[in-house]
């Protein structure tokens, strides 16, 4: 089931979700927008390998907005760092992003129980369109789960984006060749 707004504020009271910053207007019927952080990254190279450390390139969106263009995939952050501890996490883009043909995530809208930290957003756009730091990005919304958990996110072994931080995260993939 999801949750709704008046159970994501009790859930948020017991300490089972946390949102920093937390802002009541962007608390939805049974959601909460997230807003694009400053900074965007992008791969140095134009070809990936799987099996390698792919480096980025960070920068730092400006004042006046930064024009994204097609065939280019942008790592962004979420301005929002987020914990949730016994329910699992969606991030889904705002409707209206996607009327501007703006996609947040390729392929990885859920999060796991125990995820403690900003999101990073796999970003690409169907035409240019020019975005802003702090607009909002997208919505998260949260499950209950069924059964006991055995292990949260934050205490696998094999979890590679654990990390706190404010900036995008790189594929972490080459990791899984490596181990």
């Amino acid at each position: 089931m999801i949750l709704t707004d008046q159970k994501i504020i009790e859930e948020m009271g017991n300490k089972n979700i946390v949102i920093k910053p937390f802002r009541k207007e962007c608390l939805g019927t049974n959601s909460y927008d997230v807003h694009l952080g400053k900074y965007l990254a992008i791969y140095k190279s134009d070809v990936l390998d799987c099996k390698v450390h792919n480096e980025i390139r960070t920068l730092e969106i400006p004042d006046e907005g930064i024009i994204l263009v097609p065939n280019k995939l942008y790592l962004g952050v979420t301005e929002e760092y987020t914990e949730t501890l016994i329910h699992v996490p969606f991030l889904e883009g705002k409707s209206s992003i996607g009327r501007l043909g703006i996609d947040i995530h390729a392929t990885a809208g859920k999060g796991d129980v125990g995820y403690k930290n900003t999101w990073t957003l796999e970003i690409s756009v169907k035409q240019p369109v020019r975005i802003y730091a702090g607009m909002p990005i997208g919505q998260i919304i949260y499950f209950e789960v069924s059964g006991e958990i055995g292990t949260d996110y934050s205490h696998k072994k094999s979890s590679k984006y654990s990390s706190i931080t404010d900036m995008p995260v790189e594929s972490k993939m080459f990791l899984n060749f490596n181990t």
